[in-house]
This record gives structure tokens, sequence and C-alpha cells, in this order.
């Protein structure tokens, strides 16, 4: 049956156009016998054609060739794995990703393409376009045999009669049904009467299979006929192949025994030595990873050790150094299963530790007596702290410093008081046991130096925090720094590497295809790369190998590679050398917004400080002993918080606000309290001012010759120079006498004392105005009242308001509008440019001090021009000459001088006469019009002529008068 399966010895075609070739002489066919080709290779001598193709087992004994390559092939194609037929055998061996798994191109296999086929194309096109047309020329030859033929389909038929059963593969009379099939036991049972019946169908039976084998022997017979050419010259190349594979048996032996005694002479020591170095590599690598173990087995005491000292940085380093290499180089190492555990047991241990240390140094360091020494308090220490806090991203350390300073700033004020109250024998503190009860005990004077006191141990304390948080933020910033230098290197790198790649992939490209670099460079063009690459990785062939005792190279290369981090060195602004590591796992943003919280730290600092002296203030202000302050007492408090508030904001960098506020609080209040006691002290003064001429002091005269100079501040008294000097009958100003009343005097007093507060306290500038020009109203206003309004005839009892009176006020009016603009330049120059709009007070005062002047001049004119109306109603045109009338007027005329010269100035004088002048001539030209008297020269108008005379030389002749032009042709009509 297995002969049926074989080919034929004659090809057949799959078409009937098919060539058929000629049967060829046997003796033709047979190959002669080949020597058997060299298994010892010659050298390569450099020419690539004298190389030999066959394997060499010297060379090619531990090198796969293409002759290793036999599988097995049915194990190949049924995996027994999968749960249907896959398409690729490879599945096997490969995994059953393997025919989706895309297959890398071979670097060694070039890409063939239709190019390569080109040459190919060319050649076997004209032989297919002249086979072509052979087959159209010559028709097919039927070589076959019709009888042979006949005979082979005879066969095939009579092979049908065979039944299939005898041809399938897994025919065996073993199994049941097969035998059953073959030979059914129905022939062979002889029970009953069919015995003869039965016996005849096994016979049938036997003859039949007798006649199956008779097919098949006769088609066997036919099939080897067919194939005898074959058969005999397949067994003539039997034992030409026998003979063929003895000899080769002979040489393999042969070559086998000079393999053997090469390898004896030649490989066996190397390959001992091989041995040998391999071994010693092996086990060096077991020491050294002992020796790593047994450094790792030492973590736990050594980081107890470094806690002891407090090195928590050292400490933390070495946990993470440990679990790096627990986690690489030990791993699944059985007895170190818990290290990595208990290390980080420890490592939350420390970040506790870290905590309640920073704690204590916060509290130590801001509870030190407060002395002028503002040194850091071990700024190592400190350092430490907040290097290892970042390294575990505690990052809201600075809070506990915060709640410190609370703390501290609390104690402070305490401990200020209770070391005052201590000193003073006045304050029993058995009695009086709460500490803001005996600090109300306290005069100004002792109030102020604790006050004073306090302020500056404030200073030391902000001076003192902010060296510490300068400390603290300058490491932030060092690591911030840090971050952004290592990244720019990483950047750095990432260019070089892009460009190292493409040098690196040529010399493999070089190596690879057999050519020496130095054959594809020149000497001074090998990359850089390379040489770098070289250059590190090669050991000097000089150096000694790594000893037993010594660290061996295989092990500083694992902690180099075990621990990956990489510091550098920074130096605080206190001097002290850190390292930073590379695995700080904070990112900008963090590190800045912690720079800028610590710096706001150092400004909350200050504001506790603020708001801790508030309520000290606000504590001693309850029983309003603030407000009793006279005006000295004030200014210095205040320039004492002014200068505290300087100094703060000069530590820290930011204006604090709350003491600010209290101050200008309490200012409002001396400012609301100053004015009222001073309009009440010009009240009273106004109410008893008789409105007489006073002397004027020594004191108020160097008062208002120190205006004069510039200086608008009170001069301090000199009792003895006083004494000496008298007082003067008028206020010298700029050579101008001014005569005044002493409530005047004492108004101007109280003005300069407003400059003087607004210089002692620039903050209330602009209240101090306010109420500045308030007095200056109600000094005007109520003036007016007591003397145009002859308020003063109920008030002070005076029996009539006289011209002298009137003058007096016009010239004291005249002296506070002259220091007015005084007054604004001082306050101009202390406000601020948008606060210039306040100024048009001054404008608005002045104006209304210029209208009551003008009021005072028009009484006076209007007492004159009663009194000219009533006198002049009366007169006659008759002798004597002069007349009483004018007798009266020239009278009353020198009075209204004498009453005035000395008061007003010659020009004011001279300008209110010639306005009385003016209001004579009105009344004596109409009486004349009623009298009908003009001038033509007649007995009336020599009357009148003489009259006038007499007026004009009394008007003339007095002081300061006589040039006064009184022009009276007026009183006449003028003729038409």
């Amino acid at each position: 049956m297995a002969s049926s399966h074989s080919s034929p010895a004659v090809p057949q075609s799959k078409s009937s156009d098919a060539f058929f070739k000629k049967e060829t002489d046997a003796s033709k066919c047979f190959r002669p016998v080949q020597s058997l080709p060299d298994v010892c290779p010659k050298e390569p001598t450099g020419d690539p054609s004298n190389l030999c193709d066959s394997p060499s087992l010297v060379v090619d004994q531990h090198r796969w060739t293409i002759y290793h390559s036999k599988v097995n092939l049915p194990a190949a194609l049924n995996d027994p794995r999968l749960a249907k037929r896959e398409s690729d055998f490879f599945t096997k061996t490969w995994g059953v990703d393997f025919v989706d798994t895309e297959v890398t191109p071979s670097f060694y296999l070039p890409q063939i393409t239709k190019e390569h086929f080109a040459s190919y194309q060319q050649e076997i096109t004209p032989r297919e376009k002249i086979h072509e047309k052979c087959k159209n020329i010559c028709p097919p030859k039927d070589t076959f045999d019709r009888t042979l033929l006949h005979t082979h389909d005879k066969s095939g038929t009579d092979l049908e009669q065979v039944p299939k059963i005898f041809m399938k593969p897994d025919f065996a009379l073993e199994d049941s049904t097969t035998f059953n099939a073959v030979l059914p036991w129905s022939h062979f049972n002889t029970a009953g009467g069919k015995g003869n019946r039965d016996a005849a169908s096994s016979k049938l039976l036997q003859e039949k299979l007798s006649h199956y084998l008779d097919i098949v022997e006769v088609n066997i017979a036919h099939q080897i006929s067919l194939r005898s050419e074959a058969f005999f010259h397949a067994m003539t190349s039997q034992h030409e192949l026998q003979d063929y594979l003895r000899k080769t048996s002979q040489a393999v032996k042969l070559l086998r025994e000079k393999i053997s005694k090469i390898d004896k002479v030649m490989c066996e020591g190397s390959l001992r030595v091989l041995r040998l170095s391999l071994t010693r590599n092996n086990c060096m690598k077991a020491y050294n990873k002992l020796k790593l173990m047994a450094t790792v087995h030492q973590t736990q005491p050594t980081v107890q050790l470094l806690l002891s000292t407090s090195e928590f940085v050292g400490a933390l380093d070495l946990i993470a150094t440990t679990q790096e290499v627990l986690q690489q180089e030990l791993q699944g190492i059985h007895s170190f299963r818990h290290l990595g555990s208990q290390l980080c047991e420890l490592e939350k241990l420390i970040d506790k530790m870290m905590i309640a240390e920073f704690s204590t140094y916060a509290r130590n360091d801001l509870n030190r007596p407060l002395e002028d020494d503002c040194q850091i308090l071990e700024e190592e220490r400190l350092v430490s702290l907040v290097f290892g806090l970042l390294k575990q991203r505690k990052l809201n350390f600075y809070e506990i410093y915060g709640d410190e300073m609370i703390i501290t700033a609390k104690n402070i004020i305490k401990q200020c008081v209770v070391n005052t109250v201590s000193q003073i024998e006045e304050i029993d503190t058995e009695v009086v046991v709460k500490l803001a009860d005996q600090m109300r005990m306290m005069n100004f004077p002792q109030w102020f130096d604790l006050l004073k006191d306090i302020f500056s141990k404030f200073t030391i304390f902000l001076k003192r925090i902010k060296a510490t948080l300068n400390v603290i933020r300058s490491v932030v910033l060092l690591v911030l720094d840090k971050n952004q230098k290592t990244r720019d290197l990483e950047d750095t790198l990432q260019k070089d590497s892009a460009k190292d790649s493409a040098a690196d992939t040529e010399v493999a490209y070089l190596t690879h295809e057999g050519m020496f670099i130095s054959d594809a460079f020149g000497e001074g063009d090998l990359p850089s790369v390379a040489a770098d690459t070289t250059s590190q990785r090669n050991v000097s062939p000089s150096s000694e190998p790594c000893s037993s005792d010594s660290v061996s190279e295989p092990e500083c290369t694992t902690d180099s590679s075990s621990s990956k981090e990489q510091t550098s060195s920074s130096v605080t602004p206190g001097g002290v050398e850190i390292l930073i590591s590379d695995d700080m796992k904070l990112t900008d943003l963090e590190l800045g917004k912690l720079a800028n919280n610590i710096q706001d730290l150092l400004y909350n600092a200050s504001d506790i400080c603020h708001d801790r002296s508030v309520k000290f203030l606000m504590a001693r202000a309850k029983d309003g002993f603030l407000e009793k302050l006279n005006s000295s007492e004030f200014v210095a408090l205040s320039r004492l918080m002014e200068g505290f508030i300087l100094d703060t904001e000069q530590i820290c960098g930011r204006k604090s606000m709350s003491l600010r506020g209290a101050l200008q609080s309490q200012a409002n209040r001396f400012v609301n309290r100053f004015h009222e006691e001073r309009k009440t002290k010009l009240s009273l003064l106004l109410d008893n001012e008789r409105w007489k001429q006073a002397e004027v002091p020594a004191e108020f005269q160097d008062l208002v010759d120190s205006v004069s100079d510039g200086r608008i501040s009170l001069p301090e008294k000199k009792a003895a120079a006083a004494e000496e000097r008298k007082p003067n009958e008028f206020l010298i100003v700029e050579g101008q006498k001014y005569a005044t009343v002493g409530t005047v005097l004492l108004l101007i007093r109280i003005i300069l004392e407003y400059c003087q507060c607004v210089d002692n306290i620039p903050s209330i500038t602009t209240d101090m105005l306010t109420r500045l020009s308030d007095l200056l109203k109600y000094f005007n206003s109520r003036s007016c009242q007591l003397v145009l309004g002859a308020g003063a005839l109920q008030v002070v009892g005076l029996k009539t308001i006289t011209t002298k009176n009137l003058a007096l006020s016009s010239r004291c009016l005249q002296l506070i509008v002259h220091y007015i603009p005084v007054i604004r330049a001082h306050f101009e120059a202390r406000l601020q440019p948008k606060q210039f709009s306040m100024l048009r007070h001054f404008d608005h005062i002045t104006k209304d001090y210029h209208d009551h002047i003008a009021e005072i001049s028009a009484k006076l004119v209007a007492i004159m021009d009663s009194l000219f109306d009533k006198l002049l109603s009366k007169y006659e045109v008759k002798a004597p000459v002069p007349s009483a009338c004018f007798r009266n007027i020239c009278k009353q005329m020198a009075k209204m001088h004498e009453a005035i010269c000395d008061l007003l100035p010659e020009e004011q004088t001279q300008m209110l006469f010639l306005r009385i002048n003016a209001s004579y001539k009105l009344h004596l030209k109409r009486q004349l019009a009623h009298l009908n008297v003009v001038n033509d020269g007649g007995p009336q108008n020599g009357l009148v002529t003489a009259d006038v005379a007499f007026y004009t030389g009394n008007l003339q002749a007095l002081k300061g008068l006589n040039t006064l032009d009184l022009n009276m042709a007026e009183i006449w009509e003028q003729k038409r």
C-alpha cells in the first residue's frame, strides 16, 4: 500500500499540453562518488572565494548553523494547549501571540524589491516567448502506450473492488469494530442446522480475501515493474552510499582523534583558565552580595545612632538608600522580607521626631533672653531640620513656628509687666493680684518706661525671627534653585544624547560590517562619544584586580547604581554648607508657595507684635488714662509708637496697620480733647474780654519774632529774662505795630500750639487743620457778635461800644489775617498732594476776616455819618463864623481821630477819614441845596466858605492828615 502513494516513474503533467522528458539511461543518471569535504577548513587568507562553505567541527561546534535546524514536526503541529489547530506551528515554542506579534526586520537581510528581479525578468522573457511559440507549433505527443493505459485502467478498476476499510491508514485488526467488519462472526457460528451453510460462507469469505490479496499483489507487481529501473538504481546507489559512509566514518574517527589531541594540547588549559576566572568572578559577586547584605543588616543600628545625634537627614538618606538596595540588588532575599516595612515604620517615627524637634527648637529660639544679640540659635541644627522636613514633604512646619511666636509675644508683655511692677514699691502685688490692675496703678512716666521696654523687646524679638526665617527661606530657595539647575542639565543631556546616538549607530554599523573604526574614520575624526564610552568602560590593563579584602568593581557598580541620588553643595547666608540631593520630590510651585508662606510668617510676626501692643494700650486706656494726657505726654507717646512702627516696617518690610490704627484712634481722641479745651478756653477769654488795648509781654513778642524767622514753634520759657524785660504797648510784627487785646495774644499762642502738634504728630495733620479752621471761624464769629453785635454790653457789662473798641477789634482781625498765609504754608508742607483741597478752608477764613474788617470800617463811617446828619440838618448860614455846627463837627472829628490814630496805621486812618469826609460833603451839599445857597460869591456863599475853611483847617491839623486831599469844591452844585 505504501507503494501506491509513491510517484510514478514517468512524470505526469497537469494539463494535456505538458511536455514530458524522455527516459534516460540509468548509467547516465548515476552520480560518481565525490570525496568528503574537508572538515578542517582553510584559514582565511583575505580572499572570500577561498573560504569553505561546509561546516567545520572546530570552528562551528559552539555556533548555531543551518545544520542545527531540525524539529519534531508532529510536536510542532500538534499543540495540546490550543483549543483548535492554529495556522502556524511556531506557536508551539514561541507562544500563542507569535502570529500577532510584529517581527522586527532583520538587520542582516537586505530589503528585496522588484528591482532585484529586473535582470532575471529580462533574461527569462525571451525564453518564455520561444516556449510559447513551440507550444503552438508542435502538438503534444501521446507517449503512452494504449495498452499500458488500458492495463493501468484495468488495474485501477480491479483495485476498486477492494473494500475501502483495507485502505484506511488506521487499519488494525486489534480493533474489535474493524475485526468484526472484516471477519463477521456470523460466518463462524456452527450452532443449529446451519453448519453446512456457514462453512460455505466461511470458504467464500476466504476466497474473497484471497482475491483481494491477489488484486493488491498484482497492482504492487505492476507498480514495481513500472519503477524497476529506479529500484535497481536505488539498490546500486545503496551500495555506493554504504562505501561512502564507511569512508566518512573513518575520516570522522581520524578527525576526532586529531581534535582530541588538539583539545588536550591547546584548549583544555585555556578553558580551565576561563572556568576558573568565571568561578572567581562568581565567588567575588557572592562575596560582594554578602558584604552588601551585612551592610544592609547594620542599617537599623546606624539609623538609631544617627537619630541619637539628631542627624535626621543622614538617617533618611540611609533609609532611602537601603530601601532602593532592597528593591533592586537584594530583591527576593528571604531574611530581609520584613526589613522594608520596618524601615517604613522607622521613617514615620523620624517624621514625628523631626516635628517634635522643630517645635522644641522654635520654643528654645524664641524664649531666649531678649538681649541685643540676634545670633541664630544652632544654625546647623536648624538647616538639618528644615532640610529633613522638606525631604519628607512636611511643608506645614512653619505653622509650628507661628504658634510659638504668638505664645512668646504674650509672654514678653507679661514678663515686662512683672519686672516693672516688682520695682515699684507703691504697688502691693498681694492686694492687687491681676497684672492689668497692677499696670493701671502706674503713673505715666512708669507706664511710658514699661511701654518703651516692651517695644525694645519686640524689636529684638522681630530681628531674631527675621534671622531664623531668612535661614529657613534660604534653604527652600536653594532647593528650588537646585531643581531648576537639574532640569536645565537634563535638557542639555537630552540634546547631547540625541547627537551621540547618531554616532553610536554609525559605529555599530561599521563594526557589524567587519570594518575597523580606524579604517572608516581618521584618527582625528573618531567620534567623541565612542572615545568617551571606551574610556569609561575599559579598565586599565595594568590595574590590579580587586582583592578579597577590598571593595570590588561589581560592588562599586552596585553602590553607584543602587543610589541614584546626586548631591551638590550649597551655602546658606549664615555660612553653613549643606548638601542637596536630587531626591527632593518637590515641585517648583510647592517650593515657591512655601517660600512665600515663610515671608508671610515674618509679616505675621510684625502683626502679632502690633496686636499685642494694641491690647496693652487698650488695657491701660480703659479708665480714660490716655485721654487725660497733656500735649507733651501724648506727643512723647506718639513719637515712641511711631518709632516702633517704623522699626518694624524696616525689619519686616511691610506696614502693619493695627498699632497705627490704634495710634490714629487715640490721636483723634486727643485732637478732639485738645480742640475742645482750647475752644473752651477761647470762649471764656472772649466772654471776659473788655476790648481794651493790652500790654504785650516779652514772651509773646519772642513768640512772634520766632514765627517771623520761619520757625512755627513755641519757644522755651526764660523766666529770668522775662522778669527783667518790661511789657510793650504794641506787638511788633515785621516792623508794624499792632494794638491787640489779651485774647488775641493767647489766640496766637493757641494757633502755634496747633502747628507744633502737627509737627509732633504728623498723622493728625488733616484733623488739626479742620479743628484750627473751626477755631478761627469761631473767633471771627464770636468777636463779631461781641463788638459789632454789641454782645459785650450784656456779657461783659460795657456801657457802650466805642470807636476805640471797633478800631481795636479791626486791628486784632488784621493781625490774625497776617498769620493765615504762614499757617497755610505750614500745613501745606505737611499734607499729601491729594489733600491740598483742604487748604481752601484758609481762603474762606481770609475772606470772612476781610469782610469783618470791612464791616467795622463801615461801622465807623456810619457813626460819623449819623452825626453829620444830625448836626448838619440844623445848620443855618448866618454869623458868627465859624458856626456852632462846624465847631461840634470838628470836635467830633478830633475825638474820632484821637480814638483810632494810635490803633490803626496811618494809611488806614487816612482812608477812613477820606470816607468820613465824603460822607460829610454829601450831607453838607444836601443841606446847602435845601437852604438854596449857591456858589455865586454872595454873602451866604462867603459864610459857608468861611465855615468850610475852618473845617478844612482843623481836619488837616490832625496827626497824619495834613496831606489829605479833601476836595471841598464838591459841596456846590455844578452849573449846567
